[in-house]
């Protein structure tokens, strides 16, 4: 069943950590893959997943970064995926599906943000085709690999789904384009992905939530001029971030605590924020958060799912 959008009520809150959420928790013979695991809030949530016991694999765009940026890790491994090219989607799934390995968490994390106008593929808008359809044609390749006893897949999503639901009469922007609608359609898609995954998978232990993980500074926003920062009143002029924003470690607590949580035993296709299920959203504030009706809707998520699958050429749930 998909858990209502409606808080549990967890110890935890908007600046914990994602060590703090992991405290008690042992995952030592659990295997978990981190998209993104080597800047930011990937890296954030990679090392706390390996302190926890985890044994975390990163697939990297530029392994030579990942390595370095790793290189304190025992646990983790490093492998070459390229998320805007299906092929080495493939190529990275297949190499894994051989090894036997069972996967207990997938961390969608990955990502780019409000980037210039980029076709990759067959023409795809880069956002939707890395946030998105990269995602969804890994979570696809590797569902036999899926820890039978049960596995959970995050989604990070972000608020800036506040900004648009699927633009269904030109998904990929061949009119118009919009670096800041481009993102904010994306994260609506990890949303909904998650939702319809869930959907699919509950049955067989797979359950899947998308997160917000708050208003965080890092290497996403390398596209976006400092000047814009200080007029979006993200940072101070002193350069500081701004009230209401976290840290990576801070901002990777509700991606882990999603992932690992006996509090969500059982439930799944949620959208949480600050370490809880996220209520709906009552305003247009992206500090306030909370989760827009167009990213909770069964019958988008069932559609996106069904374009998505058309797209890559993949359906294995």
């Amino acid at each position: 069943m998909i858990t209502e959008q409606q808080q549990l009520g967890t110890p935890f809150g908007a600046h914990r950590t994602a060590d703090d959420v992991l405290t008690g928790i042992d995952l030592r013979g659990t295997t978990a893959l981190v998209t993104g695991g080597y800047s930011g809030l990937g890296l954030a949530t990679a090392r706390a997943l390996a302190r926890a016991g985890a044994h975390v694999v990163v697939p990297a765009r530029r392994p030579d970064l990942a390595e370095d940026a790793l290189r304190d890790v025992p646990q983790a491994e490093v492998h070459a995926l390229d998320l805007a090219d299906l092929d080495s989607v493939r190529v990275f799934s297949e190499r894994w599906l051989e090894t036997g390995r069972t996967l207990g968490i997938l961390v969608n994390g990955a990502g780019v943000m409000a980037c210039p106008e980029t076709r990759v593929g067959p023409g795809w808008e880069a956002h939707f085709a890395i946030n998105h359809l990269g995602h969804f044609a890994l979570t696809q390749r590797l569902r036999p690999a899926f820890a039978p006893g049960g596995a959970r897949v995050v989604a990070v999503a972000s608020s800036g789904h506040f900004l648009s639901g699927i633009r269904w009469e030109d998904i990929h922007f061949r009119t118009g384009y919009d670096r800041w609608l481009a993102y904010a359609q994306s994260k609506t898609a990890n949303a909904l992905f998650a939702l319809h995954l869930d959907h699919l998978g509950s049955d067989h232990g797979l359950r899947a939530f998308a997160v917000h993980p708050g208003s965080i500074l890092t290497p996403l926003q390398r596209h976006i001029p400092r000047e814009e920062w200080l007029a979006q009143g993200w940072i101070t002029e002193d350069g500081s971030p701004a009230d209401g924003f976290k840290t990576p470690e801070q901002g990777a607590a509700t991606a882990v605590w999603a992932a690992t949580s006996p509090l969500l035993n059982g439930c799944g296709g949620a959208y949480c924020q600050d370490c809880d299920v996220a209520e709906p959203a009552t305003t247009d504030d992206m500090l306030v958060g909370g989760v827009k009706p167009w990213a909770r809707d069964p019958e988008a998520a069932s559609r996106l799912w069904d374009l998505s699958c058309e797209l890559t050429g993949l359906s294995a749930f």
